[in-house]
């Protein structure tokens, strides 16, 4: 009996079977990078998911044109190649998802790929499932997610119609140029207008004839005090100084030993405002120049600034601007105030533009789409200077200063304007002095320099220490940086922020232009393209005609318009174009330069080729043949240190130009300052020459 009652004991105290546990559902959210997942993930915590879609998952099809022109235009968009692993996965999550959120980027390519995300992932587009942001921040982030809507038709319309503009003309015309010139070329909207800038820039500096000029820069002092003065003419009349003759006429009248008098004293107070925050292309140009970045650097490393940086313990990935490809200068209130505030606590309030809001505005409260600047103003360079690479770190430097001198009072000068007389002879002196830094505290590199004048006042008596009469000629226009180049396109309204980097880079690879000394500089293949388009297809190249089609693109964008009928207005007369030019263009046949020399390795005849970084030696009998030689450019002068060979011309990897001894290895004079007969006088040392020689 005992024993029977154990045993139903022990099969009252079997342990009870597990539950099985439903797993939560996530919101799924898409975005176009990986590094820009990481961060978003982070502010939205474990309820969401973030993957990244890795740019666009479809496109027109490369193959064919992809474009039905008789039936409005209707684009056939296909999944991209390679894209494949992409898309299952993505379909996979979605399915599996509470719900979906499309966060790409918020412009109109951004508002594409989410509409392309929608139609694979078989999305209801009734669903406000769009979510949009100017900055990666955490506030922003959330704030953004309370607000979804629907997908923007106005913006993708505009998109694909420019994306089918740009299909349209390609595809049309780059037959043409692969039948009449060589394979592997072509052209477009944006960058024939950019070409075309170019080569009418080089036909300018070809066509120009300098004049020549003389100056007479002088010094003056009073007492111990030196400064220095301009030549402006005879008895209140304005003189310029065409030749050598007029110069002598004003020595002729100048007593050497008698003083000079002041005659005027204009002393005022100038301001200096702060320049607006950067768009796309103001950063784009700033770079360039103050930074010597490439355009696609700049963007690259921007893109890298917004997405996110791991700043370490407690703070981890967050975006340290906002976005960055707009042409807005509009700041959001917030952002001022915080700015304001900063300033004050920094500088003082006399520092401030804009005086701190005394009432909060609401959390996450923003603009869309804002000028570039930093997510927090308090996170200024130097605080996070070790986590950022040197690149990233010159960039957020540039654009938080540039910010934040746009909130500041202007720059104060004590300016002074002197005319001073002998014997009718007048000359005039400007000075300048900060007296109050305003905006130039945040920014100094756009500090002006001081060159103040001593205490003059009219009536006294100066003395004139050295005279230089000196001869110039005017120069030509120089030719486009990448700087100049977009600021051209820009005030002519082509192309568009997000445009410029591509375009530049598509001219170069096509071999269209070639880099000299940061400035680009036509092909012989560029010009003979250009030509081609320029009188078969003139509304190509034609400035006014492109910027119509952009500000026509932006009023689809608003709304205002029809894509369908855009198109239709520039393909009926250009398909007619392209007919003719079809059934009418012959062969461009470019012949083979005779390089006046035979190949030391065949006895074959060289010859002048092509190739992607300009012209070189090639044997005749390539490709039986291999030989190349680099053409080396000599500027006629004996090489300074070995007075055997001549100085060249040469190239670093990265087309840098540089001087050196056309007997290197044997004599390795080098220098990058290009020399002149005047640097390369008779017994001049090399050492003198390469510290003398004129800047190029």
């Amino acid at each position: 009996m005992v024993e029977t009652a154990k045993k139903a004991v022990t099969k009252t105290t079997k342990k009870p079977a597990k539950r099985k546990t439903t797993k939560t559902k996530k919101n799924l959210v898409i975005v176009e990078s990986p590094s820009k997942a990481k961060t978003i993930e982070k502010y939205l915590g474990s309820t969401y998911k973030v993957i990244a879609s890795l740019g666009h998952v479809r496109d027109l099809p490369k193959s064919t044109l992809g474009v039905d022109v008789s039936n409005d235009y209707a684009p056939k968009y296909i999944n991209i190649r390679g894209k494949g692993d992409v898309i299952k996965g993505l379909r996979k999550e979605a399915k599996a998802a509470k719900k979906v959120y499309l966060a790409s980027d918020p412009d109109r390519e951004g508002e594409a790929i989410a509409w392309h995300l929608q139609h694979i992932l078989d999305l209801d587009d009734t669903q406000p499932n769009r979510v949009v942001f100017n900055e990666i921040t955490k506030d922003t982030i959330k704030n953004a997610f309370k607000t979804p809507r629907i997908i923007n038709q106005d913006l993708v319309d505009a998109q694909q119609a420019r994306r089918i503009l740009d299909r349209l003309v390609g595809y049309s015309i780059s037959p043409i140029l692969w039948k009449t010139v060589k394979r592997g070329l072509s052209a477009g909207r944006v960058q024939s207008v950019a070409l075309g800038l170019i080569i009418a820039r080089e036909q300018e500096i070809q066509a120009f004839e300098p004049e020549e000029y003389w100056t007479l820069d002088s010094e003056f002092k009073k007492i111990r005090s030196k400064f220095k003065a301009n030549f402006y003419g005879f008895d209140d009349q304005k003189q310029k100084l065409p030749d050598q003759a007029s110069v002598q006429a004003v020595m002729q009248r100048l007593d050497r030993t008698a003083d000079f008098e002041v005659v005027t004293v204009d002393a005022k107070e100038r301001k200096r405002n702060p320049q607006l925050p950067f768009t796309t292309s103001t950063m784009q140009q700033t770079a360039n120049t103050q930074l010597n970045f490439r355009t696609r650097k700049t963007m690259m490393t921007a893109q890298q600034l917004y997405e996110g940086i791991n700043l370490g313990r407690g703070i981890g990935q967050v975006g340290l601007i906002t976005y960055m490809r707009t042409d807005s200068t509009r700041i959001s209130n917030v952002a001022k105030n915080a700015t304001a505030q900063y300033i004050q606590d920094t500088w003082g309030p006399e520092y401030s533009r804009h005086q701190p809001l005394k009432s909060d505005l609401p959390e996450g409260a923003q603009d869309a789409h804002e000028a570039i600047r930093p997510t927090d103003v308090l996170r200024t360079p130097e605080s996070i200077k070790d986590k950022l690479s040197p690149d990233q770190l010159k960039l957020y430097r540039l654009i938080w200063s540039r910010f934040v001198a746009s909130q500041m009072t202007p720059e104060v000068l004590d300016t002074m304007a002197v005319t001073l007389t002998q014997n009718g002879v007048i000359f005039r002196a400007k000075g300048s002095k900060t007296k109050f830094q305003g905006f130039t505290k945040a920014y100094p590199a756009a500090k002006e320099k001081d060159n103040a004048l001593p205490a003059l006042s009219v009536g006294d008596q100066v003395q004139l220490a050295n005279i230089n009469p000196e001869q110039h000629f005017t120069l030509p226009p120089a030719r486009y940086t990448e700087a100049a180049l977009i600021k051209a396109l820009e005030e002519n309204g082509v192309g568009r922020p997000s445009t410029y980097a591509p375009t530049l880079e598509t001219i170069q690879r096509r071999n269209y232009v070639r880099i000299d000394a940061r400035k680009f500089v036509p092909t012989e293949l560029g010009d003979i393209v250009q030509k081609i388009v320029v009188e078969n297809f003139p509304d190509v190249t034609d400035t006014q005609f492109t910027a119509r089609v952009e500000h026509e693109l932006d009023e689809v964008e608003t709304g205002d318009k029809n894509w369908v009928p855009v198109i239709d207005s520039f393909f009926k007369p250009f398909s007619k174009e392209v007919e003719n030019a079809e059934a009418t263009l012959e062969k461009v046949i470019m012949h083979d330069e005779l390089a006046g020399m035979d190949c030391e390795i065949c006895g074959a005849p060289m010859i002048v080729k092509m190739g992607r970084y300009g012209k070189f030696y090639a044997c005749a009998r390539f490709p039986d043949c291999r030989n190349t030689q680099t053409i080396i450019k000599e500027i006629g002068l004996p090489c300074p240190k070995c007075h055997k060979g001549q100085v060249v011309e040469r190239k670093t990897k990265k087309q840098r130009t540089f001087y050196g001894c056309s007997r290197y290895p044997d004599c390795d004079f080098v220098t990058w300052d290009k020399p002149t007969e005047k640097t390369l006088p008779d017994g001049t040392t090399p050492k003198e020459t390469v510290q003398t020689a004129e800047k190029q």
